[in-house]
């Protein structure tokens, strides 16, 4: 890490984000940790639970959106603490309920996924305190918190087992109100924000190709991620025989290769260029998935290749990232919103995918050999867009060295 980043920036305002980025995931993604028990309790088939575990991840990616652009009128902080008090008490109020039928399920899986709108919110909260040659790093660091995805995977199994899979929503209250108050006191307001003026201001930014690329390209990554880390607990244990607390131990270790790695994605970019960045690491995404996609027969082979898989889409996150303040600098919040929402659509497409491909043909391969053609088409896309981008800023260093010469 460049020392400069050190003393640039608000620390304190940053350690926040990341807490309440991390403990928000760790909720978003619960019901695929849960899944096993909640499947044994009211008797799913491989479809009902694929779409189950992927309606959090589709209503966190709707409603990136709305909290995007609450975030440009309102400010990151007060509008973080607002959606830190909807989960808690609709996390409260379903414990108290304790549903037990599916259709009431997704009551609590559009509570999650204000959860998951917590990437529209930290994420421009860590970006405003910090200049643009620090926006990878800051952003990679922020959203690191990703890894709350992996502490899901690694206790919520075994919680169940133990209290119940419903106490297990109460008891995801406690992590989250202590990370509330600590980010109370914590976070910072950052004073030079600029303030948004409503949807109106939405439709420039999606007359831009860029604004798609940028949305396409974070759709493989980020949901390649997600959608991974809502569904490897049910794969692991449906393809291999896993018992759910195993199963959950292997997820766990693969999301947070993946959640860990950001920051190094978003440092990769500044360093080398987001766009190369995204080419390199789209290129072994699909060799990856590929070989998945064509059959792994035991856990020894699968679990490494999955360790590799997730660990290039942690990468992609941060370096897709970098591109958004240096594409968009005066729409950080509304933009973070827009390609936060469809990198939760690409996690519901993966994670209904591989649910719908073993109720329909009895394998899960079908359903990575897509996403496996998915990044490759990612692959061709930036290569075109690094082009373009490029003889872009060309054409304004020329411009700027000939009126220089005048």
């Amino acid at each position: 890490m460049d020392k400069g980043f050190l003393q640039a920036g608000n620390p304190r305002t940053l350690l926040a984000a990341f807490l309440y980025f991390d403990v928000s995931f760790m909720v978003w993604v619960l019901l695929g940790p849960l899944g096993i028990s909640i499947a044994h309790d009211l008797h799913l088939n491989a479809g009902q639970k694929g779409l189950l575990v992927a309606t959090p991840v589709l209503a966190g990616a709707l409603l990136r959106v709305l909290a995007g652009a609450l975030v440009d009128h309102f400010g990151p902080r007060r509008v973080a603490i607002g959606a830190q008090i909807v989960v808690i008490v609709g996390l409260l109020l379903a414990w108290v309920i304790s549903p037990h039928n599916y259709v009431a399920l997704f009551g609590v899986a559009l509570v999650l996924g204000v959860a998951g709108a917590s990437f529209a919110i930290a994420l421009p909260l860590a970006s405003a305190w910090y200049p643009p040659q620090y926006q990878g790093t800051a952003l990679g660091i922020a959203g690191a918190g990703n890894s709350g995805t992996a502490l899901a995977s690694l206790f919520a199994p075994g919680l169940a087992a133990l209290f119940g899979w419903v106490n297990v929503l109460g008891l995801a209250t406690l992590p989250l109100i202590a990370v509330l108050i600590a980010f109370c006191f914590l976070a910072t307001e950052p004073s030079g924000r600029r303030t948004g003026s409503g949807l109106v201001t939405w439709v420039p930014v999606l007359r831009s190709a860029d604004c798609w690329a940028l949305m396409f390209f974070y759709g493989v990554t980020f949901g390649g991620f997600v959608g991974l880390a809502s569904f490897l607990t049910i794969y692991f244990n449906d393809q291999y025989g896993l018992k759910p607390a195993a199963a959950g131990t292997c997820t766990a270790f693969v999301v947070f290769v993946g959640s860990f790695v950001r920051p190094l994605g978003g440092a990769m970019a500044d360093r080398i260029g987001g766009e190369r960045a995204l080419s390199i690491l789209y290129a072994l995404a699909a060799v990856i998935f590929a070989v998945i996609g064509m059959g792994l027969p035991t856990i020894w082979l699968a679990f490494p290749a999955f360790f590799l898989g997730m660990l290039v889409l942690g990468l992609g996150n941060g370096a897709v990232f970098q591109l958004v303040p240096t594409r968009f600098p005066a729409r950080v919040g509304i933009l973070t919103g827009l390609v936060g929402m469809s990198g939760g659509v690409g996690g519901f497409y993966l994670a209904s995918s591989l649910g719908v491909a073993r109720q329909v043909t009895g394998s899960y391969g079908p359903g990575f050999l897509c996403f496996a053609a998915i990044t490759v088409t990612a692959l061709v896309c930036v290569i075109f867009c690094r082009r373009r981008w490029v003889a872009g800023r060309d054409r304004i260093v020329s411009g700027a060295n000939a009126s220089g010469a005048l």
